[in-house]
């Protein structure tokens, strides 16, 4: 499959090929399944705490004496039976994190970016360079290209230019090749693509 690489006013300049094979089964939906499942968990804090009996502060004293007061008895004001107690089995902090190897973070990539451009939904520029850093600007470019802001854009390496004149966009992201997750190529509507971040990024497919 080739590539239409277009130039900042949305004139077709060239084609590329690709150099990985496109996924156009079912094969890779597990793997894309797993690595998006494991990127969600890893961004769960895992910070909720809660005290059990014993570390709950408090004197040792017994309440009141075993027998004879009528009432229940009762050992212990820090109990989990009264207000302010100890918490039975509540969360303590941990990590969320899953493990999963290289082969199926990669082949979920691929699946992820096949599907992608399989649907039109890839656009490649020759380059993404704006002379002044400003929205207006990039709101133009966008605007040749027939693109929304709801966008992922992907450049071998992030300029302050560009980071400062889409900070503002609603639904925008810009994010470097080399880093790019599959979490972020499925939630956008379109992907926009430097050609050298393109390069960049098909490097980690074939690797």
């Amino acid at each position: 499959m080739k590539v239409d690489i277009k130039d900042l006013q949305g004139n077709a300049k060239e084609a590329i090929e690709l150099k990985f094979p496109l996924i156009t089964n079912r094969k890779g939906l597990q793997a894309v399944h797993e690595v998006v499942t494991a990127y969600r968990a890893a961004q769960r804090s895992g910070t909720a705490c809660t005290k059990t009996m014993g570390e709950v502060a408090g004197t040792g004293k017994k309440p009141w004496r075993q027998k004879g007061t009528g009432r229940a008895r009762a050992g212990s004001f820090q109990s989990p039976l009264w207000r302010g107690g100890g918490v039975v089995f509540g969360p303590k902090p941990r990590d969320f994190t899953k493990k999963v190897n290289k082969k199926t973070k990669r082949l979920a990539l691929q699946k992820a970016i096949s599907d992608r451009l399989s649907a039109g939904e890839v656009i490649v520029v020759d380059e993404i360079k704006l002379q002044n850093p400003k929205t207006k600007e990039f709101l133009a470019l966008l605007k040749n290209l027939n693109l929304t802001s709801d966008l992922l854009v992907v450049v071998d390496k992030p300029d302050d230019k560009l980071i400062l004149a889409t900070r503002n966009i609603p639904d925008l992201e810009v994010v470097d090749a080399a880093t790019v997750n599959v979490y972020q190529i499925l939630l956008h509507e379109k992907i926009l693509f430097s050609k050298p971040g393109f390069e960049l990024f098909e490097k980690r497919l074939i690797e």
